[in-house]
């Protein structure tokens, strides 16, 4: 059995490992529980979290150890 790949960062052109997954979903389209996810590493949490928080959709934001 092979170990899993590790995650990585959603921001384009990062191949970094995530260390944060961003929650979010667009109420205009997703029901309101619906949870999309992308990940960040360090370098990118703010820009891709900036980019989500101006238009509403971030939920919140765990480390990526954290998803079920």
């Amino acid at each position: 059995m092979t170990a899993p790949e590790p995650l990585q960062c959603s921001a384009k052109g990062c191949h970094a490992d995530a260390r944060w997954a961003l929650r979010w979903n667009n109420p205009k389209i997703h029901d309101a529980d619906r949870r999309k996810i992308w990940l960040a590493c360090d370098d990118h949490k703010e820009h891709l979290s900036t980019f989500l928080g101006r238009r509403g959709f971030l939920r919140d934001t765990i480390p990526v150890d954290d998803l079920p």
